[in-house]
């Protein structure tokens, strides 16, 4: 899992953002709740799934299952959701932190019985309850045939 730390590099003609990129800190923050909710994925914990997403009608999932808008639509997703839980490495894995309050994770996914590569992208915001996910993207890419 990558975070690179300090000042970003940016290519000729673009701009800085305004904000610190990075800050040590939060980005720990963020992969503690990006693992955390892994880890919730790969046991099929739908309790810690839904909590860690934001719970407002503005919260977005796309994936190859269809395109899911507002909290309560992915939680009942999930409750009817018959996939099994296991396990995923997670090659290329990227957290940016955009202050203290703004994330993106970028990361594959393999699973050891399942050929392919997944890739799933998340927006994360710090609320008053903590980091949740804002936005999802998680898209499966089978293996060549």
């Amino acid at each position: 899992m990558t975070a690179k730390t300090g000042p970003a590099q940016m290519d000729s003609g673009t701009e800085e953002p305004s904000m610190e990129l990075n800050i040590p800190e939060v980005v720990a923050e963020v992969r503690a709740v990006f693992l955390r909710y892994q880890h919730a994925v790969d046991t099929k914990d739908i309790e810690t799934m839904n909590e860690l997403f934001w719970i407002s009608p503005f919260t977005v999932r796309f994936g190859p299952n269809g395109t899911l808008i507002g909290h309560d639509a992915i939680a009942n997703y999930r409750q009817t959701r018959t996939a099994s839980a296991e396990p995923r490495a997670l090659p290329n894995t990227v957290i940016t932190t955009f202050g203290r309050t703004f994330a993106a994770t970028n990361t594959e996914t393999t699973k050891a019985v399942n050929p392919g590569t997944g890739r799933q992208s998340q927006v994360w915001i710090r609320t008053s309850r903590g980091w949740r996910i804002a936005a999802a993207h998680v898209s499966d890419q089978p293996e060549p045939k």
